[in-house]
């Protein structure tokens, strides 16, 4: 009759040994099911930020991530093209980051920047005084048809940016324009 309550006591230490696995099973699989939501949610979110022409199609979270890193490259890309350009019309308008002084500013001259793009030809213009029919005449003159013009007035003085489709790069001296188009008055 001893071996009675040794028995007893050896099975509620295995229940309780039993019950302890069980314990950290259970909240070893409840910090699991969290940390899943947790990253589903995450990637809901990341996915929300991405336009559609990025994601369109991509159901699996590998494709998805590799598609937010195409986008943040491209994202990249406009921004050092677009400082470029920011550059430019700095550079235009009579100003740079590291010296804006008046002189520069209340230059008389007329600014020309070209350089090629995907239509063509894109050609940045800064005057004071030349009208923009001008500028569009002297280019329809060179063969240049413009297909797309934005125009901004930074410290009084108009910049144009303007492109072109060219039908052959060789054919335009594009010294030759620019030159042409510094003299308008």
């Amino acid at each position: 009759m001893a071996d009675f309550p040794e028995k007893g006591r050896k099975r509620r230490k295995e229940a309780r040994v039993g019950n302890e696995e069980n314990m950290e099973k259970i909240m070893h699989r409840e910090v699991e099911k969290q940390r899943r939501q947790e990253m589903a949610s995450l990637y809901a979110s990341l996915r929300s930020l991405l336009p559609l022409e990025f994601i369109q199609g991509r159901r699996s979270t590998s494709d998805q991530l590799n598609e937010a890193v195409n986008y943040i490259n491209h994202l990249q890309r406009n921004i050092k093209d677009m400082s470029s350009k920011r550059d430019d019309l700095m550079l235009l308008s009579g100003q740079s980051f590291e010296s804006r002084n008046e002189q520069s500013r209340n230059d008389n001259s007329n600014h020309v920047v070209i350089r090629p793009c995907l239509v063509g030809v894109e050609i940045v213009f800064s005057v004071l005084q030349t009208p923009l029919s001008s500028v569009l005449h002297v280019l329809s003159e060179y063969g240049l048809c413009v297909i797309g013009c934005i125009s901004s007035n930074v410290n009084g003085r108009l910049i144009h940016t303007l492109q072109a489709e060219v039908n052959d790069l060789a054919l335009v001296d594009f010294a030759d324009l620019k030159v042409y188009l510094l003299r308008l008055p």
